[in-house]
This record gives structure tokens, sequence and C-alpha cells, in this order.
């Protein structure tokens, strides 16, 4: 196996930085997505604990079972925000690791390389727009509260 020397390694170190910022990036954005996560799972338990509570007015079980679903379809969004930003994270490794090796091996990776990093970027879109479902939904939870 030919050496390769540092004049030649930094170039090939240096192309692999913006997918490393990417990283970190999304690392935390995926560190938002899983505290939101976390406070509904836990809004969602007060929320059925109150439920099955023997001290409702007679229209107040709806209304708490309503919020119940939205937060339980809010869980749902946020864990396909999560996987997809997951996947984004998991693509952009895979892409340094082909920017450097084919770097490193003097292959021509370009078709690859695209490909890969287009779908990174679809994840992380999908991951956004995912999100802001979530927050639509938010929003619509808090009206459905304010009204009871």
């Amino acid at each position: 196996m030919n050496t390769i020397s540092l004049s030649q390694l930094v170039p090939i170190l240096q192309l692999a930085i913006g997918p490393v910022i990417l990283i970190s990036g999304v690392g935390l954005l995926l560190l938002t997505l899983t505290n939101r996560f976390g406070r509904l799972v836990d809004r969602s338990r007060l929320l059925n604990h109150e439920l099955e509570g023997e001290s409702l007015a007679p229209g107040e079980a709806g209304g708490l079972q309503a919020q119940i679903d939205i937060l339980h379809r809010r869980a749902e969004i946020l864990r396909l925000s999560i996987i997809l930003g997951a996947i984004t994270v998991l693509l952009v490794g895979v892409l340094i690791l082909v920017l450097f090796l084919s770097a490193l091996l003097k292959l021509e990776a370009g078709p690859l390389i695209i490909a890969i990093f287009c779908l990174g970027q679809l994840a992380l879109i999908g991951s956004m727009l995912a999100f802001i479902r979530d927050m639509n939904l938010s929003l619509r939870a808090v009206q459905l509260e304010i009204k009871h």
C-alpha cells in the first residue's frame, strides 16, 4: 500500500471539515428534538394519570383524551424527525469516509459522493418538515387547552 505524506493528507482532511460541521449542527437539532420528545412523553403520562382519576367533571374527559391523542400524534411525528436526523448524521459520516477513502486510494467516487450528500440533505429536509408539523400540532393542542 502506498504511504501518503502529510502534505497530501491535509487537503483530504480539509475536505472532510464541511461535513463534520453539518454533523455538529444536526446533533444540536437532535438534542432539541429529543428534549421535546421527552417533554411530550412526560406530559402524556401526566394527562393520562388525570384521565384515570375519579374527580373529573363530565366534559373534562373528552378534552383530556383529545390532548392525549394530539400528544401521541406529535410523539410519532417527533420520532420520525429524530430518525431522519439520525439518518442524516449517518449519511454524513459515510460521506466523510467515502471522501477520505476515495482521495486516499485515488478512486473516482463523484457520483457516489453526490448521491450520499443528496440523500443526507433529503433526510434533513424530511426531519425539518416533520418538526414543522409537530409545531403546528403543538399549537392545536394549546388551542384545545385554552378552550377547556
